[in-house]
């Protein structure tokens, strides 16, 4: 019986070997893929820029041309190394982070790219280089994630994943993955760990889907290469380490990658700094409240403020329209509702007039007289069905035009572009213990909850969300909330 026993593992096992050789070739290709459609949006880029440039009239001496075509494609196999040594054609990381490393890459090496030019004393384009940094900024990206939905919509991007775990850890994991989705992680089991104290279900709830609960056999690892070599998640409840210590060992001796997502659900992640020791099995975790750090302060400031002036500017002339609009009814164009800021102080939060000139009066008799919208108003202060609301205010609503004004308060510094849900002091209670996150920073015209369904998530959702929000805040993340808030808007979703 033993020797049966040896004898089906070396089968599996070459087996294991085959199919991993066949998904390492198909990795291989698909790197080589992402490699060719960055090579491609450089190049386009330059020739775009040279396009416009020739186009307009600008006469370049074949010298410079040459010149600048030099520089360029060194500048270009210094951007690639860089996305090498960053780990975007070995690794997938959530849209947001290769977002971020490609527009910091870009622009530290078209800088230096442009710092060379003016150095080198030879007559070249303003305009070329211009229209080249532009297209760059916009191609790369673009071309990224084109490439990778067709990947995705082939099937060949996707990787079968199971994640280890069945608590709520686990399905904190599973929703992480299911939202990325150009990680192409999916999703086909959990696998019960076997330190769990409780049974595993059969199933499991996730979104609209039952997902099937496996069991790992007596040999952890020979059952997970019967299933394929999935990518393996380990999700660890609390204490979860100890208890599974052999277990994570023995994967990571015969698996090259195996994640695993410890249970840290409160803490501030982002800019969490890790410090191995020599000689020791000890990790060191720094964390770092940006949002109490002076220059994150200031920088968010200088944002809210360039951002804030702008758009004032350039909507001037639809707000003299919405004005004139709204006032039709003889009632005020503007409303200010008195919310809660940071450190706990008052302000006017302003909006277009939205509804009747004698709305209290109107909710009042509304809630006294149906149980059912007293019912809805205690547990949101919203009302789906809102009786108040005008027919230029429903429209205003829909599209969120209404909270433009906004924008003087964020000018004025009683508001942020991007932070928690502004709420009157009657919500503050709901926040509970995490009340201090909310009075930390200045509320925002939009913010997690705006781009997570908004008045379709519910009250504790949205708790969580910003003090989500304020524990791992940075700049680059107001800025894809702000171009997320674009599209949810864009979409008309949850809102009313």
């Amino acid at each position: 019986m033993e020797r049966v026993s040896v004898g089906q593992a070396n089968i599996a096992k070459n087996a294991h070997d085959t199919a991993s050789e066949k998904q390492i070739i198909t990795w291989r290709r698909l790197k080589y893929c992402i490699l060719g459609i960055d090579i491609t949006a450089f190049f386009l880029a330059y020739a775009l820029g040279g396009w416009i440039a020739w186009t307009f009239g600008r006469d370049v001496p074949l010298l410079a041309v040459s010149h600048w075509t030099l520089v360029f494609g060194i500048v270009s196999v210094f951007a690639l190394a860089r996305f090498f040594s960053l780990g975007h054609y070995d690794k997938r990381k959530p849209l947001s982070d290769e977002l971020h490393d490609i527009f910091r890459v870009l622009f530290v090496l078209l800088a230096t790219q442009g710092f060379i030019l003016y150095l080198s004393q030879l007559p070249f384009s303003r305009l070329w280089f211009v229209f080249t940094v532009l297209f760059s900024f916009v191609l790369l990206p673009v071309f990224r994630i084109c490439l990778k939905k067709y990947l995705i919509h082939l099937g060949k991007w996707q990787i079968p994943t199971v994640i280890l775990g069945t608590g709520p850890n686990a399905l904190a994991a599973a929703a992480a993955l299911k939202s990325e989705t150009m990680m192409g992680f999916e999703l086909t089991a959990f696998l019960p760990l076997p330190g769990a104290n409780k049974p595993a279900p059969e199933t499991m709830a996730f979104g609209n889907r039952q997902m099937p609960v496996r069991h790992l056999g007596d040999d952890p690892v020979l059952s997970l290469h019967k299933m394929g070599r999935p990518k393996i998640v380990v999700a660890l409840e609390s204490n979860g380490i100890n208890e599974n210590l052999d277990l994570i060992e023995k994967l990571s001796r015969s698996f090259a990658s195996v994640s695993i997502v410890p249970a840290l659900r409160g803490l501030p992640l982002l800019g969490l700094e890790v410090n191995h020791f020599f000689r020791h099995e000890l990790l060191l975790l720094r964390l770092r409240n940006n949002l109490a750090r002076p220059l994150p302060r200031l920088s968010k400031r200088v944002f809210d403020i360039v951002g804030s002036g702008l758009g004032m500017a350039v909507l001037s002339p639809f707000f003299a329209f919405l004005v004139l609009s709204i006032r039709k009814d003889g009632g005020r164009a503007f409303f200010g509702h008195d919310r809660i800021g940071q450190n706990g102080k008052a302000f006017k939060c302003y909006k277009f007039r939205s509804m009747v000139p004698n709305a209290q009066e109107v909710l009042q008799e509304l809630l006294a007289n149906d149980p059912q919208a007293r019912e809805e108003w205690d547990r949101d202060f919203k009302l789906k069905n809102d009786p108040r609301i005008t027919p230029i205010g429903a429209f205003l609503r829909k599209t969120s035009l209404d909270e433009l004004p906004q924008l003087w308060n964020v000018l004025k510094g009683e508001m942020s572009l991007v932070g928690p849900r502004p709420v009157i002091e009657e919500e503050l209670e709901r926040y509970e213990e995490d009340v201090h996150y909310y009075l930390e920073v200045k509320p925002g015209m939009t913010g997690l909850w705006q781009i997570s369904g908004r008045s379709d998530t519910d009250y504790d959702n949205r708790v969580y969300l910003d003090s989500w929000y304020v524990k791992n805040w940075s700049l680059w993340y107001d800025i894809a909330i702000l171009f997320k808030t674009v599209n949810v808007v864009l979409q008309r979703e949850g809102a009313y």
